[in-house]
């Protein structure tokens, strides 16, 4: 028998415990690496719900909602994002942000 892939792995975390926040974060990651924007963006959304992301989340949410051909949730994303950017003292992420919400 095989060992269970990564993103199975993250996919069994949060069937155990649909509250761990990372673990959803895990799962989205894994599920854009392989091309699985509808499933990474569920789970972004799911992470973004339970933590105050510094703006990596909400980055990877844009780019995985970009992906659905879903713009205008993406550019949301980016604003938020931009916010959480300067929250946190990230001017350098919100700047690029702010960069690819005007390219939309």
């Amino acid at each position: 028998m095989t060992p269970p892939s990564r993103i199975d792995a993250f996919r069994e975390m949060v069937r155990k415990n649909p509250e761990n926040h990372l673990a959803h974060f895990g799962l989205a990651n894994e599920a854009q690496k392989l091309g699985l924007h509808a499933e990474a963006a569920e789970h972004l959304r799911a992470y973004l719900a339970r933590y105050d992301d510094e703006g990596n989340g909400w980055g990877r949410l844009a780019d995985a909602l970009l992906a659905l051909g879903d713009t205008d949730g993406a550019r949301d994303a980016f604003r938020k994002g931009i916010e959480s950017s300067h929250r946190f003292g990230h001017p350098s992420m919100a700047a690029e942000f702010e960069a690819r919400l005007e390219e939309l």
